[in-house]
């Protein structure tokens, strides 16, 4: 499952954030990845997605894979625009 989200957070993610949501990404079996222009990381590692300085109004794609794919994608979402 793959969806476009377009973050709404206030500053660029900073390490607390980003923490966060490699902990909520962590809480679902599935493969989640997040993609931004060339590059693609995995949602569940803390290196990896401290390297694609999210910011507000940039636009990623949220690419899950497994059992509760949907739920998966459906609560980063929500991190991310809320």
């Amino acid at each position: 499952m793959r969806k476009s989200v377009t973050v709404k957070m206030s500053d660029s993610m900073e390490a607390t954030p980003i923490a966060h949501l490699v902990q909520l990404a962590n809480q679902f079996n599935s493969q989640i990845y997040f993609e931004m222009d060339t590059k693609k990381v995995n949602a569940k590692s803390i290196m990896g997605m401290m390297s694609l300085v999210l910011g507000s109004g940039m636009e990623v794609t949220i690419d899950a894979e497994g059992d509760d794919e949907a739920k998966a994608v459906e609560e980063m979402e929500k991190f991310l625009t809320e």
